[in-house]
C-alpha cells in the first residue's frame, strides 16, 4: 500500500532527532551524507514533493518557485535569516514559507562574546603560537591584548540576539551602547546608552558588534567611512551577516593599524572565504558556528516540523514569513 503521508523533501541532513521526529510523521526524502545537491538532484527531489526543509546553502529565487511542481506548498528554512528565499516569488506562486525565530538567541550571544574575548585577547595568535612549535616561553610583552573592565561596546541591532550580548558584556564589566531603529524600554534596553545614529555610536565605543540583519540598507554598511569613524585601535565584532561587511576595507583598516583586531564568525561569500582574510593572526576567525550547539540546532530542526505540522494539518505557521 502507498505511503499516503505527505512527502518531505529535505536538501540537507539534519540533527539526529529532529530526522527522528520527521519519519515519524512524514515519507521523509533524506540528504543521507549531506551533500551539495546539483540542480538535477534538486528537481528530481521536488517531483513529488508536498513540502520541503531546505537551510541558506540553497537559492530559493523567483526561478526556482516558478518551475516548482504544483504539488509543493511549504517550504520551511533550516535558519532564522532568509535572505536566500525571494518571498514575493513564494507568495505569488503560492507557497507557505517559513524560518526558525527566536531559539538561536543564546547560542549566538555566547558566540559574540566568544569572538569579542578571542579578538580582545588574541586568541588566534595565541593558539597559533601555541600549535606550530613558536612558544619559547612567558615574557612581559608577549600577546598584550586589550583588558575588557570598563571598555565600552556599542551594539548594532538591539534584537534578541543583541540584548542577550549585552547581559554577557555587562558581567566583564563592560559598559554598553547601542544603535537600533527605535529606543528600546528601560525594561528591555539592558541599561544600554541608545545613540540614534552610528556617527555617534562609532567614536564613543571600544568594540563594535554587529547583531543587526542584511537587508539593502544594511549591507556592506561596514565600509571604509563606517570604519574610519571608529576609534583608533578598537575592535569590530560580527556574528550576523557577513555582507554587512566590506571585507576589503577591514584588511585595509587592520593593515593600517586603525582597527586592533576583528572577531568574526561569518564572511561574504560563504563558505568560499576570501583566503587573504583568515591569514590575519589579529581575526579570531570562526566558520559560522553561531548556532551550532545540539540544543539549538535540535530547537531549528523541531521549528521547522511544527511548520510542517501547522500547514498540513490546516493551521497558520507558527513560524510563517509567508
Amino acid at each position: 500500500m502507498a505511503d499516503q503521508r505527505p512527502t518531505i523533501f529535505v536538501t540537507r541532513r539534519l540533527p539526529p532527532a529532529v530526522t527522528e521526529r520527521l519519519v515519524e510523521t512524514y515519507d521523509a526524502r533524506l540528504n543521507e551524507d549531506d551533500h551539495p545537491l546539483s540542480d538535477a538532484e534538486l528537481k528530481a527531489g521536488l517531483a513529488d514533493a508536498d513540502g520541503v526543509i531546505t537551510a541558506s546553502s540553497t537559492s530559493w529565487d523567483e526561478a526556482r518557485f516558478a518551475s516548482l511542481p504544483e504539488r509543493v506548498k511549504i517550504v520551511t528554512t533550516f535558519s532564522v535569516g532568509f535572505e536566500h528565499i525571494d518571498l514575493d516569488a513564494a507568495k505569488a506562486r503560492g507557497v507557505r514559507v517559513g524560518n526558525t525565530p527566536e531559539v538561536l538567541t543564546e547560542a549566538v550571544a555566547d558566540i559574540a562574546m566568544l569572538c569579542l574575548l578571542g579578538a580582545a585577547r588574541r586568541g588566534w595568535e595565541a593558539q597559533s603560537m601555541l600549535r606550530e612549535g613558536r612558544w619559547k616561553g612567558w615574557h612581559t610583552t608577549q600577546l598584550v591584548g586589550m583588558e575588557l573592565a570598563g571598555k565600552k561596546l556599542g551594539i548594532v541591532g538591539m534584537g534578541r540576539i543583541g540584548r542577550a550580548t549585552a547581559r554577557r558584556a555587562k558581567g566583564f564589566g563592560i559598559e554598553v551602547h547601542y544603535h537600533n531603529r527605535r529606543p528600546l524600554g528601560a525594561g528591555e534596553d539592558e541599561g544600554a546608552t541608545f545613540h540614534a545614529n552610528l556617527e555617534t555610536l562609532l567614536p564613543a565605543v571600544d568594540i563594535v558588534s554587529l547583531s543587526c540583519p542584511a537587508t539593502p540598507e544594511t549591507m556592506r554598511m561596514v565600509d571604509a567611512a563606517f570604519l574610519a569613524k571608529m576609534r583608533p585601535g578598537s575592535i569590530l565584532v560580527n556574528t550576523a551577516r557577513g555582507a554587512l561587511v566590506d571585507e576589503a576595507a577591514l584588511m585595509a583598516a587592520l593593515d593600517s593599524g586603525h582597527l586592533f583586531a576583528a572577531g568574526l564568525d561569518v564572511f561574504d561569500n560563504e563558505p568560499n572565504v576570501d583566503p587573504k582574510l583568515v591569514r590575519y593572526e589579529n581575526i579570531y576567525a570562526l566558520p559560522h558556528i553561531g548556532s551550532a550547539t545540539v540544543d539549538t540546532r535540535n530547537a531549528m530542526g523541531f521549528c521547522c516540523l511544527d511548520n510542517l505540522d501547522a500547514f498540513f494539518t490546516g493551521k497558520p505557521l507558527p513560524f510563517g514569513l509567508v
